[in-house]
């Protein structure tokens, strides 16, 4: 199949010149375009992730394209794993698209790829299928609230004059120098590929390349005696490089790494060029497969190593563990080194708290600083959000389309959608704000080795939560739908949404609703756990809270009900 040259640059539109038939039809093609215009194989429709795609093939690309913009306001557009496959005559009120992507029974690697060669599915990652990816900086907040919450547990709140090693500086793990010099630490990264790193340097994530592994470590340890940030790039496998980390004797304070362990297929295993590794997936799946996974089961054996000489070690949601797990490696010693969620994150999740973002769809840079300096007024009082937004605006460069993340939680959602959607009706904005958020939400998914890992009920593996959540933002009129099973094969379900503000009542009313239960149901799905935090704010009693959310009188995380009960709460069956 012929591949047009123009297309390996795709642009998101900008200003106010329509091409489809309304801003919801419009806004969700920017999206698209605002994916492709991030992406690190845009030749391939990667977006990121090693094989995320946008969409399963171009023929594919140009039908979501031309059924976009023939869509009428009244009709839905139907994608099945990247491929566009029905509209149908809805509503006014109904999605503009719903999808599912890589939603396989049975699923393993060997199946996913025979399915995918016969041109039956794509990998979905994250934001990638469903069109949400804003860049490197989708992830940065989450890094940053990780470290926060390591230097608050273990560092007297203060990440200065610390040293921080990991690796992988692709779509994702591309953000963590940047995150880590934002607490003012020193950060060195590693990765196989110059040209990634070059690319996050481009991108001002990154601000130096070394020659070696010791001027990194020397140049790490000049910045931090001397209290200043740096992030600095190495190139070199994972597993090499902390291997011989190990054997210079010399510790960091903080360990892990975002290499793509959960696409085993676009690991570069240890001792081979990106050429070369690109030649022998080519020729020989299984033999890089298994090359990849024994690479994989040193560099996590690296980073027990760090965890059990002192060093403040987890794993970043790559999945490593359960792939080694799977490659042999013994589960109860994998599982020794923390995943990031359950060590650190959860407690913002019990809050609704999560990577929500927004980009401005006209492409007016100004569009995001006024958002910024509206927030920093209207959530004056929430430390955490203003801190972050300070900083993101002092830090965080713009990518394609100016896009934001912030770690808002319930309640805050719905404040913030609907006084954009106010700004936008006032002209203070120039064009329409697309909201969305990482499927890594605090209702969105389901990963036992990830986001689900160690709950406080035992529930990792219940994975009716991202259904429900999906099935309250077709309830709640989301402008786009996504259910998604992938990330390590076979062990992760999550929804993606997008939610439009083009000023009118009518995505106020979308709005209102669309930001209640999106983040709602995490709320509800950490109280029905059993988390303290998470059952005040649905009762309303947290420091964040919303009217619109209700739980039954007889509520309990362990409780059972019946006829008899129904009779103490004097409610008529």
């Amino acid at each position: 199949m012929s591949k047009p040259e123009i297309l390996y640059s795709v642009k998101a539109q900008r200003g106010d010149v329509l091409r489809c038939k309304g801003w919801r039809q419009e806004s969700i093609l920017r999206m698209l375009e605002n994916n492709m215009e991030n992406a690190e194989k845009p030749e391939e429709l990667v977006i990121y992730g090693g094989i995320g795609k946008a969409a399963r093939n171009w023929e594919s690309y140009h039908a979501i394209v031309k059924s976009l913009k023939e869509l009428e306001d009244d009709e839905t557009l139907v994608v099945q794993s990247g491929m566009p496959v029905a509209i149908f005559k809805t509503h006014k009120y109904a999605p503009t698209v719903v999808m599912a992507t890589t939603n396989i029974m049975k699923a393993d690697w060997p199946t996913f790829y025979d399915l995918q060669d016969k041109n039956l599915t794509m990998y979905a990652n994250y934001t990638a299928a469903p069109w949400e990816y804003i860049g490197t900086q989708g992830v940065i907040q989450g890094t940053f609230e990780t470290l926060s919450a390591i230097a608050r547990l273990h560092y007297n709140d203060s990440l200065v004059g610390k040293i921080l090693l990991t690796a992988g500086a692709g779509g994702m793990g591309g953000n963590q120098t940047r995150a880590m010099t934002m607490h003012g630490g020193v950060a060195i990264l590693c990765d196989s590929n110059v040209e990634i790193i070059n690319r996050r340097i481009e991108k001002q994530f990154i601000d130096v390349l070394v020659d070696s592994l010791d001027e990194a470590i020397a140049m790490a340890k000049e910045y931090a005696a001397a209290g200043k940030p740096i992030g600095i790039g190495v190139v070199g496998n994972a597993a090499d490089i902390f291997e011989q980390v190990l054997q210079t004797g010399w510790l960091p304070d903080i360990t892990t790494s975002m290499t793509p362990a959960h696409d085993p297929i676009s690991y570069l295993p240890s001792g081979y060029s990106v050429e070369e590794a690109e030649e022998l997936r080519d020729t020989n799946r299984e033999l890089y497969l298994e090359k990849a996974r024994a690479t994989m089961i040193r560099e996590l054996k690296a980073l027990i190593k760090f965890l059990d000489l002192g060093v403040k070690s987890f794993e970043y949601g790559t999945s490593i563990r359960k792939e080694c797990i799977d490659a042999g490696f013994d589960e109860k010693e994998a599982k020794r080194l923390p995943g990031f969620v359950a060590e650190y994150i959860r407690p913002l999740f019990c809050e609704g708290r999560g990577p929500f973002r927004w980009v401005c769809l006209s492409g007016e840079a100004d569009d995001l600083r006024k958002i910024d300096e509206m927030i920093l007024k209207e959530f004056s009082d929430d430390l955490l959000v203003t801190r972050w937004i300070k900083l993101a605006m002092k830090h965080i460069p713009i990518e394609a389309l100016p896009a934001r993340i912030c770690y808002m939680g319930f309640g805050q959602r719905k404040k913030f959608a609907l006084k954009v959607n106010d700004m936008i009706r006032k002209g203070e904005l120039a064009g329409p704000v697309a909201f969305s958020r990482d499927n890594l939400d605090s209702g969105s998914i389901v990963n036992p080795t990830f986001e689900s890992e160690n709950m406080k009920d035992g529930g990792d593996l219940i994975s009716d939560w991202p259904v429900l959540n999906g099935l309250l933002n077709a309830v709640g009129m989301c402008d786009l739908i996504a259910l998604q099973a992938n990330y390590s094969m076979g062990e992760a379900v999550h929804t993606g949404v997008t939610m439009i503000a083009d000023g009118t009542a009518e995505s106020d009313m979308r709005l209102e609703v669309a930001m209640t239960v999106d983040s709602g149901i995490g709320v509800i799905r950490h109280a029905q756990a059993g988390y303290e935090t998470a059952r005040d704010v649905a009762n309303g009693k947290g420091k964040l809270t919303d009217e619109s959310i209700k739980v039954p009188l007889w509520w309990s995380p362990k409780a059972t009900f019946g006829p008899k009960d129904l009779e103490k709460e004097n409610v008529k069956a």
